[in-house]
């Protein structure tokens, strides 16, 4: 996906929109942009939706810089294949930038990327969401 949407003048989101401005904004689109946008959300949601990738992307969120694969493991309790899985995929899809260390044992350290960066405040929401919303 490397076309860029050039989009209209985008609102201050940090608030949210109401149905009716997410509305307005999604039809200012023309339909081969409104398909790409519906497309990348799906492509996000399917990936977000796999075990563990929220937690690993919430690390990042609450953390500070790089983490560390043994970081991840510990914290997460996820098993290392199932960790080194979903790192691949985050770091295919651009959500991470991956390190590895010429040293033994060996070190690997991961980095959000500005795109990752991008997803951090929709952690805040949820988290908020969660405080005022327990299941």
């Amino acid at each position: 996906m490397t076309d860029q949407i050039d989009p209209p003048d985008l609102p201050d989101l940090s608030a949210g929109l109401s149905r009716e401005q997410a509305t307005a904004l999604r039809e200012s689109f023309d339909p081969e942009q409104q398909e790409r946008i519906r497309t990348t959300v799906a492509d996000l949601l399917d990936l977000l939706g796999k075990r563990h990738a929220m937690a690993v992307l919430s690390a990042f969120a609450f953390a500070e810089g790089s983490l560390r694969f043994s970081d991840l493991e510990s914290d997460l309790d996820i098993a290392p294949n199932t960790l080194s899985t979903r790192l691949g995929e985050l770091t295919e899809a651009g959500l991470l930038d991956r390190e590895a260390y010429d040293e033994v044992p060996p070190r690997v350290e991961y980095t959000p990327t500005a795109k990752a960066r991008s997803l951090f405040p929709v952690f805040a929401h949820l988290h908020h969401w969660a405080i005022e919303h327990e299941l």
